[in-house]
């Protein structure tokens, strides 16, 4: 099966990578760790570029795109790092007033009984009460443990994580490549060897698989689709930011380099929305059912 975007879903994605260049390009993303909180203003011009209402239709004051258009979106939102609870006020966009526009910020606890950004939201959907904060190994994602909350994740809010998954796949991947080509060793790149060559090599291959994956959920918003998107995706962000931070060495731990915050931030995303474990479960019951 062959998937060929179109020029309108061309557009979208290139008007969101441009704003995300001059509203949170490298040093944007830098400065937000040495100092985290919500950029509100980033937030309203998300919302002005119609972000979260995406999906919404026309008729309720929304873009009237479908689910294709908006795993597009928040991919290139993974690419950048963007911070804050993107799925969640996606979500609520039609639902909770002002999550649209970007005026209002939501946050949500997922079926797993953990929130991101609980303390900066405007609004909390699901009960939150007796919420203890945990700490983050990604400094741009603050989140929260709520006891007693068990629920399947929603398939939307897995597909979205996916996709922001993919996007930080093909970010690392962007870097290793980048970095083998300029970076020299005995008076050549380290690109000329063969292991860095077959690091970069694996980390495309993973990419393009969990594009084929998730970008196939997106057209036909199957759960089991959804589920084996989310697990490529994952192991694409997470195994390519690893073999990214091989190629740059030493120097991709560093502050200034943002190739850990793309490993740190994958990490945080495979316990969102359910954790990869619902995603096992459920195909692993597809295929014992499908062999009975």
């Amino acid at each position: 099966m062959r998937f060929q975007l179109t020029d309108e879903q061309r557009a979208v994605r290139a008007a969101l990578r441009q704003l995300l260049d001059r509203r949170f390009g490298r040093e944007a993303l830098l400065a937000a760790v040495e100092e985290p909180a919500l950029d509100r203003a980033l937030w309203r011009e998300l919302g002005a570029a119609g972000f979260f209402a995406l999906r919404l239709p026309e008729a309720q004051g929304g873009v009237g795109l479908g689910l294709p258009e908006a795993v597009l979106a928040f991919e290139e939102a993974g690419r950048a790092l963007l911070p804050g609870p993107l799925v969640a006020t996606h979500l609520a966009a039609g639902e909770v007033p002002g999550a649209a526009d970007g005026s209002v910020v939501v946050a949500s606890v997922d079926g797993g009984g953990v929130a991101e950004w609980l303390t900066q939201a405007d609004v909390v959907r699901g009960d939150a009460s007796g919420a203890v904060p945990l700490r983050s190994v990604d400094p741009l994602t603050p989140l929260h443990r709520v006891p007693g909350v068990r629920g399947a994740a929603d398939p939307v809010a897995v597909l979205l994580t996916a996709a922001e998954q993919l996007g930080t796949a093909v970010r690392v991947c962007e870097l290793a490549a980048q970095h083998a080509r300029t970076r020299e060793q005995f008076g050549r790149p380290i690109g000329a060897f063969q292991a860095v060559q077959q690091l970069c090599a694996r980390t495309l291959v993973r990419v393009e698989v969990a594009r084929a994956a998730v970008y196939a959920a997106a057209v036909t918003a199957d759960p089991l689709d959804i589920a084996a998107a989310r697990l490529l995706a994952d192991e694409a962000a997470v195994r390519g930011a690893r073999d990214c931070l091989q190629v740059h060495g030493g120097m991709g731990f560093t502050w200034e380099a943002e190739v850990h915050l793309h490993l740190k931030r994958a990490w945080v995303r495979t316990q969102r929305a359910g954790g990869n474990t619902e995603s096992e479960e459920m195909l692993a019951c597809d295929l014992v059912a499908g062999t009975g």
